[in-house]
């Protein structure tokens, strides 16, 4: 979803057998094997030679095709991945791995829809599978905040979709993740395929628990987590009710409501809606360059409003708070179609009216 953060079925050792297929010999299994450690050690580029060549002399094994998929991914070369996985589905679609990888390559992409589908399909085959229905619940809150998104688009001061916006990306973690983002990694579930190694994010490997049986065709689905239901963790983030520590209490508020307004920022900067943005900031902000503020918010206006789309999100934010100022670290990340980049980001914030403004922002530590 910041870019998209989705678990992957990620091979590193086929160990399994799979339906319809022949238990893979151990010289097999031992090739598949070595492959898997030059992913693990980040060696793509001979990952793929060595599976191609697996390949030359079992062009139907779809685990080593699986595996191949795998490396595409992680190359980011989706468009090849993709008829990879795509491939898989067709000659073996009772398999529910192929499905989630597809799905996490268009949601990152942005094709939340397609991602979807894919979903639902591994769901179809295999309604046990706990990572497609997590993942499952990941695009219908990434669907959610577009459309919440769209709602403050045409209306900036509608303080309810606001609010919902900010539950989702609190439950997401997608304004401090943006995670674009979890590189590959598995789930917890039991899969026909798995991995020797451990799980890790969307840019890593993860291994599943022992191989479980994959439901037989015509299976009932296991029906998909409903938006709402996927909103009930951010509900649960909700301030507690007063406790025998106040102070503590009211510090903890003040974080939750520094993280809120961040989220709200970085959202009405990838959206482009400069009043929302611009309002972020306080009358008495220093401007970086010591110009006006006027003239500060003319070019941002004008740097903001160019031609195409922009992703702001962050991850790893750190708030001191000191009566009615704050302090807020984290690790910023922005996207349009010319410019990619990471940075640290500092803001200064302070309290007027009961809102938390930016007084002064900077990058780096």
């Amino acid at each position: 979803m910041s870019q998209t953060r989705l678990n992957v079925t990620h091979l590193l050792a086929a160990v399994a057998s799979m339906v319809l297929l022949t238990v893979a010999s151990p010289a097999s299994a031992d090739a598949l094997q070595d492959i898997g450690k030059l992913v693990k050690q980040g060696q793509h580029a001979q990952a793929l030679e060595q599976v191609d060549k697996y390949l030359a002399g079992k062009p139907k094994d779809a685990q080593g095709r699986f595996l191949k998929g795998i490396i595409l991914t992680e190359m980011n070369k989706a468009n090849d991945a993709i008829a990879v996985f795509t491939k898989l589905t067709e000659e073996f679609p009772e398999l529910p791995e192929p499905y989630n990888n597809l799905a996490v390559i268009y949601a990152q992409q942005k094709q939340f829809d397609k991602a979807k589908q894919a979903l639902e399909m591994a769901i179809r085959t295999h309604p046990s599978y706990a990572t497609a229905h997590e993942n499952l619940g990941d695009i219908y809150a990434r669907l959610a905040s577009q459309a919440y998104d769209k709602a403050l688009q045409i209306d900036s001061s509608n303080s309810s979709a606001q609010a919902k916006l900010a539950l989702i990306r609190d439950l997401m973690g997608g304004g401090r993740s943006g995670k674009p983002t979890r590189p590959i990694s598995d789930g917890k579930s039991s899969e026909p395929i798995k991995i020797a190694e451990a799980p890790k994010p969307l840019t890593a490997a993860a291994p599943p628990a022992a191989p479980a049986p994959v439901a037989t065709p015509g299976a009932a689905p296991a029906p998909p987590a409903k938006p709402a239901e996927a909103a009930k963790p951010a509900e649960a983030a909700k301030p507690a009710e007063p406790s025998k520590a106040p102070v503590a209490k009211a510090s903890g508020d003040a974080v939750a409501d520094i993280a809120r307004a961040i989220d709200l920022w970085a959202a009405a900067w990838s959206r482009k809606d400069m009043k929302a943005y611009l309002g972020a900031y306080a009358k008495d902000f220093k401007t970086p360059g010591g110009e006006s503020r006027s003239a500060w918010d003319a070019e941002r206006t004008k740097r903001v409003n160019k031609p195409g789309t922009i992703l702001v999100s962050y991850e790893n934010l750190k708030v001191s708070v000191d009566g009615d100022t704050a302090t807020a670290k984290f690790r910023q990340h922005y996207k349009s179609a010319n410019l990619k980049t990471s940075s640290n980001k500092v803001l200064h914030l302070v309290k007027r009216d009961g809102k938390w403004q930016i007084v002064q922002e900077r990058v780096g530590s």
